[in-house]
């Protein structure tokens, strides 16, 4: 540690100008092995001995045929996990580390994987990377660190590895359709006609055969839209007919008519606006926080509130969270018993719905799903009243409204914001993780687990830390 004397003059430090000699040609004083190289509690030491511990026999059982020599599984998935954590995520940039930094020549024992056996790696095996991350949860569990409990749960946008430009919208695809169908019929009436002299410079059956296959495409996408329509229709319709339930279920209950605006029915069919990828095309048009429009997936999480640990993920094609309570509590109902049971879940106002009321309780998981928006500056009475008498004999949804007016509940439901939302902030901003490398749900679904256990071992490393001392 340098020592700077202080001027009794100025009251400011003295800095010397005999500056510490640099010599870049010298003899390194180096540790003797790679165990020295690391401090005690680093990151890449934790990471080695976790994975050590994790049973990889489905992706060893793979390694079957002949030929040299294959790098360790686990060493890859170390090193997986450990450059995901510190934001390095292209294969070459992978590859370029195992030469550059001392914890992943720790992890890597020296050798230095190529990026294409690093790619085709985690190509092959990303799918099978779910049980490792179940199995880190249990690991968690045994050194008394976690315990299934209360959980929050939101989704956040990932964008997907393709331009939001190259796209077609079932307007623009209508109206070129119609111009490519009128320049066809153009060059087939001048190629039997005696004006069709004056195209010498151009090869008709060459320009008939390209707006063709671009007529083609063009019916391919539009019949894509078109389901989606569909199965945008029908969960409009079973959601406006929930509400025509629901509403005559009231008015029966209060005898009389209720006031305010009928639910609108749905309307069938694709919209102007609707759109296929043509990079992705099983990404979505989204919606972002800060205003305007991405490429995107949603990618959802449940943490734990004790520890911020991941405790489920999965991707959604979904542009809002309504959906996602059930595909959220199968992956929950995946985990084993032996790392407890949710007993309460926290979700914010886009889950909100009587149906996903209904789901978390019938799972015996009490549900904190706020309403709507609520107020920043709230009245003296809001703030500091008494709380509401409990109803008689609630329904689900009746009895958790008045749960998240009552002071538990809502100090409960504060808890959301310091949980699952740190969580993403720093998926995001420390790890860097804001856009997915591979395409199609099933490829970033994977990856996604990839960057939840990443971030679990990087938590784990630190509660570990403060576990021991």
């Amino acid at each position: 540690m340098l020592n700077f004397p202080y001027s009794e003059l100025t009251g400011r430090r003295l800095i010397s100008n005999k500056f510490i000699k640099i010599e870049r040609t010298g003899t390194l004083k180096l540790p003797s092995n790679m165990e020295g190289w690391l401090d005690t509690n680093s990151l890449a030491r934790f990471v080695v001995e976790i994975v050590e511990q994790l049973d990889t026999s489905e992706i060893e059982g793979s390694y079957k045929g002949g030929g040299s020599a294959p790098y360790p599984p686990k060493m890859m998935l170390a090193l997986l996990f450990y450059c995901y954590a510190k934001g390095i995520f292209a294969s070459r940039q992978i590859e370029q580390a195992t030469y550059e930094l001392i914890p992943v020549l720790y992890i890597t024992g020296g050798t230095h994987p190529d990026h294409d056996s690093i790619n085709t790696f985690r190509k092959r095996f990303l799918g099978q990377l779910q049980p490792l991350f179940v199995q880190i949860l249990e690991y968690a569990c045994s050194l008394g660190i976690f315990k299934l409990g209360d959980i929050s749960i939101d989704g956040t946008k990932i964008q997907a590895n393709a331009s939001k430009h190259k796209a077609m919208s079932w307007e623009y695809a209508n109206k070129l359709e119609g111009m490519l169908q009128a320049e066809v019929s153009a060059l087939l009436e001048k190629s039997q006609t005696e004006a069709g002299e004056s195209f010498r410079d151009i090869d008709i059956p060459e320009e008939l055969q390209r707006r063709q296959e671009r007529l083609e495409k063009i019916a391919q996408v539009k019949a894509e839209i078109e389901a989606r329509a569909q199965a945008r229709y029908e969960q409009k319709k079973a959601e406006y007919e929930a509400k025509l339930r629901e509403r005559a279920a009231k008015e029966k209950a209060r005898g009389r008519k209720l006031g305010g605006k009928q639910p609108k029915a749905p309307e069938a069919g694709p919209k102007a606006k609707d759109q296929v990828n043509f990079t992705d095309a099983e990404s979505r048009i989204m919606p972002t926080s800060g205003g305007g429009f991405e490429q995107a997936y949603n990618a959802q999480a449940s943490v734990d509130m004790d520890t911020m640990l991941i405790v489920g993920n999965h991707v959604s094609q979904h542009p809002n969270d309504k959906q996602e309570v059930e595909p959220g509590l199968e992956k929950l109902n995946q985990l084993p018993e032996t790392i407890g049971k949710v007993k309460r879940a926290a979700l914010d106002s886009g889950y909100f719905s009587e149906d996903n009321t209904k789901r978390l309780e019938k799972e015996q998981i009490e549900p904190y799903i706020a309403c709507g928006r609520s107020s920043h500056n709230l009245s003296f009475s809001e703030r500091f009243g008494a709380e509401p008498e409990a109803p008689e004999n609630p329904d689900a949804l009746t009895a958790m409204k008045h749960r998240l007016k009552t002071e538990a509940g809502k100090q409960f439901y504060a808890q959301r914001k310091s949980t699952v939302e740190p969580v993403f902030g720093i998926i995001k901003e420390v790890m860097g993780f804001r856009r997915f490398l591979l395409r199609g749900i099933d490829a970033v679904t994977a990856e996604w687990t990839l960057v939840c256990i990443a971030f679990n071992l990087k938590r784990l490393s630190r509660l570990s830390v403060s576990k021991n001392g």
